[in-house]
Order: structure tokens, then sequence, then C-alpha cells
């Protein structure tokens, strides 16, 4: 069965694959054109479906991803990189901004056409992101990008986009006044990934952004010449946006995944061929965005934050020592025995509701198959041509990413969080056996009562209607990209004496559903475990009554409405269908396992919520 010869894309996509392999020296690789977000995966390589006649600029975009696919193969190390990875998010995505640099320089001199690929293929990326004029500096807006992309033109010669130009200015003397010698001090290492990694670590630490995660005052002070001053508290990254189906809308190594010591990201969303993940996925899809910290501005439903100074991200590891860890697992594995048969049970039936949701993927131009009926009029008006068929690929179970947030407030303490963290434990084994990614986070807050917020409010002499008035403390028990058994410890934090305080639950929402857009899945699903409404003492006593509940139902609302992730909620011990349109009931663990395979699973082949009327909460019991 062979193609037309004469079909330009199906040409294009000969030559494109063959040029990859080539250059990534994999002549097995197995490349496909779909029209899915491009992935590399193991020897699988996914490649955006190019038009049957595709113009100029879509044959370089198309060969500069393939280009960067290319490289990372042929050049890349994935466990020196896990070897030198930064814990902390911004060291990470800096570190990540950096290794993809050395990939496209190292690609750009040897193959000067590839560098021209890729330059015409970061022009359209950033002309789609359209990047601020003038990056908030304070906040590290788009630092990871900037620093990018002086690198590579500082050792390169390689221009920024031109949309970019005006962004670099205000990085680039920032960036420079601290670490322009050192980066000079790269292009020695551009063939030694180890090298080169331990460089990277020294421009991190210059920038303010060390593997502890802290900005220095030092690094972060006023610069020179009226310079912007420090790099802020908040994480660094872009407001993700809408996606394009078929072609990413960036490239470039933004902030990476949430790292676990082991695990490693891969880039933002859109690199495609970005840095390896796991030594189980050592292709595995780019990671998230870290969140942009929330604004204290007001938002239009009113909804304010009187300081985010005091907010906190931080992974489970960094809330407890190792061997505590290990304890409170083992308590959870003790009340998780009986539910062991579950996993498998619940594995198959997710895996058939999820294999169904995948899109179909077609080979067009034929001689044999399906006849392909949306090509007759070509034989009416000719009718010396001949038919055209086509034919359903195989596709792999692929393309769907879950992120369980759980809510770690006081009123979840004892049963419920028990029942939350058994809950997360077969959800998170079932989804990884059935190929989904899984991301596991939690939110509480870091004090009782306000906390350093309302000390810094009492200060300031009690100013009316502060707003949100506690220290947001959002936990990352388990990054998507990393493996379940490198997390499965985590969950045993949850059952730690003093760790779970105040619930803010709308933030909350808004930092898991903001992780999830910028994920490359085409299929993106948010499971909430929590036993109702929000509540924060310090907030609710100098606000509204309702305050914090109505800002999660305008949340709620909006990501249901608008948006492409799909929200599902598990109410523990209290019916929670009043807030989420798809929402389940779970009293009892020991009734869980049966009732998460004869219920849950049906989540996952309900239509999207935006189109579905609202039902009232089940009750699994």
């Amino acid at each position: 069965m062979t193609k037309r010869a004469d079909n330009p894309a199906a040409e294009l996509q000969r030559a494109v694959a063959a040029c990859l392999k080539a250059v990534a020296g994999r002549p097995q690789l197995s490349v496909a054109f779909t029209g899915g977000q491009p992935a590399l995966r193991d020897d699988q390589v996914s490649l955006p479906q190019p038009d049957r006649d595709p113009a100029p600029e879509d044959i370089a975009a198309l060969r500069g991803l393939a280009d960067r696919f290319a490289l990372k193969l042929a050049l890349h190390d994935a466990e020196k990189h896990r070897a030198h990875m930064p814990r902390s998010l911004k060291a990470a995505a800096l570190f990540e901004a950096l290794e993809q640099a050395r990939l496209e320089i190292a690609g750009s001199q040897a193959m000067p056409g590839m560098g021209a690929n890729l330059q015409r293929l970061l022009q359209r990326e950033f002309a789609r992101r359209n990047p601020p004029r003038k990056p908030d500096i304070e906040q590290g807006e788009y630092l990871a990008e900037a620093l990018y992309l002086l690198a590579r033109e500082q050792l390169a010669g390689l221009p920024p986009p031109e949309s970019a130009k005006a962004m670099m200015e205000n990085w680039r003397t920032w960036i420079g006044s601290r670490a322009r010698d050192v980066i000079a001090a790269l292009g020695e290492h551009l063939h030694d990934q180890e090298a080169w990694a331990k460089v990277s670590h020294d421009i991190i630490d210059l920038l303010g952004a060390g593997t502890d995660g802290e900005i220095s005052e030092e690094s972060g002070g006023a610069a020179d010449d009226g310079e912007p001053g420090e790099i802020g508290a908040g994480e660094q990254g872009e407001q993700p946006g809408e996606r394009d189906e078929t072609e990413p809308d960036s490239s470039l190594p933004l902030a990476a995944a949430d790292m676990d010591g082991e695990a490693e990201g891969e880039g933002d969303a859109a690199l495609q061929g970005g840095i390896d993940g796991d030594d189980d996925d050592p292709q595995g899809e780019a990671p998230h965005l870290p969140p942009r910290p929330v604004s204290n501005e007001p938002a239009p439903s009113g909804y304010k934050v009187y300081t985010t100074t005091f907010d906190e991200v931080v992974e489970a590891t960094d809330l407890c020592d190792e061997d505590e860890l290990n304890r409170l697992r083992g308590l959870l594995d003790k009340q998780l025995a009986p539910l062991q048969g579950a996993v498998a049970r619940l594995a198959n039936r997710l895996q058939r509701r999820l294999m169904a949701r995948q899109s179909r993927d077609w080979e067009f131009d034929l001689e044999e198959g399906i006849l392909d009926t949306a090509r007759l009029s070509r034989v009416l008006t000719d009718p010396t041509s001949p038919l055209s068929f086509k034919r359903e690929r195989d596709t792999a179970f692929r393309d769907t990413v879950v992120t369980l947030l759980i809510d770690n407030s006081g009123s979840m303490r004892g049963r419920p969080i028990t029942i939350a963290a058994i809950c997360t434990d077969i959800l998170a084994r079932t989804l990884e056996r059935c190929g989904v990614k899984v991301e596991i986070l939690g939110f509480t807050t870091a004090q009782w009562k306000g906390g350093k917020a309302r000390r810094q409010w009492l200060e300031e002499g009690r100013p009316a209607n502060p707003g949100r008035l506690n220290d947001l403390r959002h936990i990352i028990y388990k990054p998507a990209d990393a493996p379940w058994r490198r997390a499965r410890r985590n969950l045993g934090l949850m059952l730690r004496e003093g760790m779970l305080k105040e619930n803010i639950d709308g933030e909350a929402l808004l930092w898991a559903h903001q992780r999830l857009l910028a994920r490359p899945e085409q299929r993106r699903i948010l499971m909430v475990i929590s036993d109702g409404a929000p509540v924060d003492d310090s907030t609710l006593s100098v606000n509204a009554g309702n305050y914090l509940e109505t800002h999660l139902r305008e949340v709620i609302a909006d990501i249901e409405a608008r948006s492409p992730v799909e929200l599902i909620a598990i109410g523990i011990g209290h019916d929670v269908s009043r807030y989420y349109r798809r929402a389940v009931t779970i009293v009892d663990a020991a009734e869980l396992g049966q009732a998460m395979t004869d219920e849950l699973a049906d989540l996952f082949e309900e239509e999207h919520p935006a189109m579905q009327r609202r039902k009232p909460g089940r009750r699994l019991h």
C-alpha cells in the first residue's frame, strides 16, 4: 500500500522523517504525523499533520520542530540532566532554558540549514505569544525565555525574534550586569553537557534563583542605571492562554515541571522536543509552567489579595524529613491493604473509558482502504483522477493528564483526610497503569489566623476591606512527569499532625488550573477532593461572610463554562454538587474500592461540563 507521489504533504512528511532519523542517528525511529500535539516518547515521534499544499512558513515550522527532536535525541543525556537538575521551580526553569539553548546552538553551528529552520520557528512562536514589551522584572516575568534568547545571541550570534526584541531590551541589561561573563564561559562547554550544567548552576545563583529557590538580596537588589530590582518570590512564567490544536504556541524552555529531586521536566507545554523526563518515560511530554502569583489587585468580582509576599509553593519533601515520611506512608499502607483488588478493576474500566475518548487519526491519499468521500468532488470534476482512499491509524493510548487537587484543611483532619489520601493513592496508581500522567497537589495555609499577612495588615493600620488575609501554602506531592513510585510516600504527609490548617479553595483551583492549561496533552482533567466550603477565619473576620465562597463559585463557573480543562469533584463526607457540576460523594473508606470501580470510572466518559446540565451529586456508599 503506497501513497500517491503527487501529494506535496506526503513528500514533505517523508523528507522530514528521513532527516529527523538521520540527524538523531536512529534509523528505527517511528515518526507519525497527527492532529495532536507534537511529542517525543521512547522511540516514537509525533509531529503535526501538514496541509496538503503547505506554505513555506509551515514547512519551515515543521522542519524546526523535527530538528528540535533530532537534537534532543542526538545530543541530550537524560541521566546527566537529572543529576544536575535544581529542585526549585525557578532554578529548574532557568536550567531547562540553558540546556535547550545548548542544543539549538550546537545544531545551528553544525548545520546552518537547521539553524534557519529553528530561527523561523522561533519567529512564529514568539509572534503568536506576543510577549510584553516591558515584562515585570520584579516577578521574573519571561526570565527563562530571556536567558534562553540571550545565551543564543551571546554565544552564537542568533538574533532574538522581532516580537521579543523589546522584551529583551528590558532583560538584557539586568541579566548582563550579573552574569554576562559567566554566560560567555558556557561557550567552552557546548559539547560537554555535564560541564555546561555546572556553569549553568553558577548563572542561576548569580541571577538570584539558586537551588534553594530563594532570592538573595544581593542578586535581587536594585541594579545600576535605574535597572529594576529583585525577582520577586512569586514563580516565574507566563499566563497560559489558548492553545492551537495543531501546533504549539511556543517552543521555549519555560519554567520546568516541579521536581522531586529525581524526575526531571522537559521545558514548557510547547517545547516540542524539550528535555527528558523520568527514566520510565525518558522522552515524556513537556511539563507545565509554574503559575503566575495571584495579583493583589481586585478581580472583576471584587476578590483581591492583601499581599502575596508570604505565599509559598513547596514540595512535600521540603515539609517533612525522610524518616517521618516513611513512617506516615506506612500508616497509609495499612489502610490501603484491604483495597488492593480495586486497583486492577478500576484500571480496566478507566482504560476503556479513556481509550474511547482518544481522537481518531487517518492516513489519506491511499490506493486501498475506505473510500474518502470528501475527495469525490475531484473525480466528478476530472473523471480521469483516481479514487482516493483513507485508513485509520492505530493510535497509542495517550493525550490525557489528570491533576488531583486535595483539600488539606483542618476540617479534613482524621478520617476525611485518610479517605482522601486513599482515594488519591488508588486513582494515581490506576491512571498511571492506564498511561495517563497524574499530578497531585494540595492546598492549605502556612499559618492559622492569618500568619504574616495578618501581622503586616495590623502593622499598616488595619486598612478596610483587605481581601484574602492569610499566607497560602500550595503543596506539590507529585509532579505530572514523575513516576508514581518516586512520589508515593509523599502522600503520607497528609496524615502528619499540624499540617492541615485553613483552606482557600478559589485560589488553589486557579493555581492547579493554570498548571494544567500549560500541559501539552489534548485532554486535561482537574479532580478536586474536598469536604466542602472554603474557610479562613482571618479573611472572613474582616470581609463579608461569603467572601471566599463567592470567589470559589466564580472560579468554578468560569472553568466549567470556558476552559478546555474538565472539572470533577469528589466530596469527602459532604455533598459538593452545590459548587461543582460533576461531583460524587465518598463516605466510607471500607466501601471505597467497589464504589470507585462502579461510579468514578463513569466520570471519565461524561461530556465536557460546559455542555452538560447541572446534575445532582451522587453519593457513594
